[in-house]
């Protein structure tokens, strides 16, 4: 993979899990995705977010990306990625409820899926809380789908959702931030 083209996943939580709050459920997210032969070659800083949509009656959510490399395909990585979910206590039942582990497919190179499976993620360029933690480990990323720089993304999100997120760490010990 080129430095503009790394598999992202994105991570995030606002329940407690089996492991205990949010940041710790994430630090052992990270740990299970490198047991399941996706090895994590850096992680973001955590940051607290308000919760999606705005207005829900949740608790924030405690937000990363992680750069990852894999032999696993994009429709092998996701199912890897549910299974973690599951593994965490996730049950998928509406969309947007609140969760102990939330794990997404950002991107996977410069591969362009649409179907079942959508990469790059389909609500990426709207998200400050996938956006702000993706640049703590690929500065330089370019979405494949449209060709916009990750700086042009995070520009055009408005400033109140880019305010609302909320640097709570460097990376996780032990894994390096930066590209």
């Amino acid at each position: 993979m080129t430095p503009d083209r790394p598999i992202l996943v994105a991570l995030g939580a606002n329940l407690p899990s089996r492991f205990g709050g949010p940041m710790d459920t994430l630090r052992a997210a990270l740990a299970a995705l490198s047991e399941r032969g996706v090895a994590v070659a850096a992680c973001s800083a955590f940051y607290r977010t308000p919760p999606w949509p705005p207005g829900s009656d949740q608790p924030d959510y405690v937000n990363a990306v992680a750069r990852v490399t894999t032999a696993l395909g994009p429709v092998e990585l996701l199912a890897c990625l549910h299974s973690v979910e599951a593994d965490f206590g996730r049950v998928r039942s509406v969309a947007n409820a609140a969760r102990p582990l939330d794990l997404d497919l950002v991107a996977h190179g410069a591969v362009v899926m649409d179907g079942n499976v959508v990469v790059p993620h389909p609500r990426l360029a709207d998200r400050a809380f996938v956006l702000l933690p993706l640049r703590d480990v690929a500065p330089d990323w370019v979405d494949p789908r449209t060709g916009r720089a990750l700086p042009d993304l995070l520009a055009a999100l408005p400033r109140a959702d880019v305010e609302s997120c909320e640097r709570l760490s460097d990376a996780p010990a032990g894994l390096v931030k930066a590209p």
